[in-house]
């Protein structure tokens, strides 16, 4: 092997010492998706302070684009289980992000709407979020970013059913 296929090899592999427990690990794509998604939470935090969560911004996302939805279609929406959008858009409501109110036309439902205090926050948090977004795949040259997202889609979408809570894709 040339000094230049070992250099190739080394970066699609963990620069570490070579543990056998650590390679099982490493060979799971369960895993990885894991670490990567503690990995995505982690640079968010470091972006945009700990004021919110990803979900938490993924829900006042969802509001702005789709004011007065109900919990069931914001859920639906991110791909979140009942309980957890429950809690989410409580705590949202708590901050005075978002507002809520029964529907008009169905009186057992909630609709849920973003506040103008929540509207800033999302545009205080929008260039730290796109950062933590751009900081997570940048170790990928641009062609490898366009196909790991091509990817990851095609996965996420192929195995949406799987979820607890299957997103509105």
């Amino acid at each position: 092997m040339t000094h230049n296929e070992a250099d190739s090899q080394d970066q699609d592999t963990p620069s570490h010492p070579f543990d056998p427990a650590e390679q099982v690990l490493w060979s799971r794509s369960g895993y990885l998706v894991r670490r990567l998604n503690q990995i995505h939470y982690a640079m968010f935090f470091e972006e945009c302070s700990n004021e919110i969560t990803p979900v938490q911004y993924g829900i006042l996302t969802a509001l702005s684009l789709q004011p007065g939805s109900d919990q069931k279609t914001i859920g639906h929406e991110l791909g979140l289980d009942r309980t957890t959008t429950a809690d989410v858009v409580k705590r949202l409501e708590r901050k005075g992000y978002l507002t809520r109110r029964v529907d008009p036309d169905d009186r057992r439902s909630r609709q849920s709407f973003i506040t103008e205090e929540g509207l800033r926050v999302m545009g205080q948090l929008q260039a730290g979020m796109t950062r933590a977004q751009q900081r997570l795949i940048s170790p990928l040259s641009k062609k490898d970013q366009e196909t790991f997202m091509r990817l990851l889609s095609k996965l996420v979408q192929a195995n949406n059913h799987y979820g607890r809570a299957a997103a509105d894709l």
